[in-house]
């Protein structure tokens, strides 16, 4: 069972609205290296074929067909699924602010969902680390691809999290 509920889907107008939120995250030199492909509709058969293929080129003898048929099938009881990208400004921002910019824009689309009754997730898993995931975006050799975010209405509502106390994570230092 998926955690999504499959007959329903968010209108691309909610998407949208999302990634205007996710395009006002803070960025050096204001280069806004985040780059987003959006599947819906027939484009998550697409995704899933585009994706099992390129696991299956890239597995070698690590190749599991349950994996396979993940990749080829999840996209599929999802509503939309947003490929995330780091467009690269070589020789200008440091590669870990660039990352750490599109992450910004990842926590915006976290805040968004829940204002919309939205679920949803980000997986760095399947094909992220292989080469061949940035065409399928259009990046380029040294871009990078971070992954995808998976959005669905939830069938079942997840638990909010409880943070842990700050005591261990926070040291002050007044004098």
């Amino acid at each position: 069972m998926s955690q999504f509920d499959s007959n329903r889907k968010i209108p691309d107008e909610i998407i949208t609205e999302i990634l205007q939120n996710a395009n006002s995250a803070p960025t050096h030199k204001l280069t806004e290296p985040w780059r987003f492909t959006v599947f819906s509709g027939k484009g998550l058969d697409v995704l899933g074929e585009k994706q099992s293929a390129i696991y299956k080129q890239n597995a070698g003898d690590r190749f599991k067909e349950n994996k396979y048929e993940n990749l080829l099938n999840t996209p599929r009881l999802c509503s939309h699924v947003i490929a995330i990208g780091c467009k690269r400004s070589v020789g200008i921002i440091p590669e870990l602010e660039e990352i750490a910019a599109v992450s910004c824009a990842i926590q915006n689309i976290y805040l968004s969902l829940d204002a919309y009754g939205i679920g949803g997730y980000w997986s760095t898993g399947g094909i992220t680390f292989m080469k061949q995931a940035n065409e399928l975006i259009g990046l380029g050799p040294d871009d990078i691809f971070m992954g995808f975010f998976f959005l669905g209405y939830v069938q079942v509502p997840s638990v909010h999290r409880s943070p842990s106390s700050l005591d261990e994570k926070v040291n002050w230092v007044r004098e």
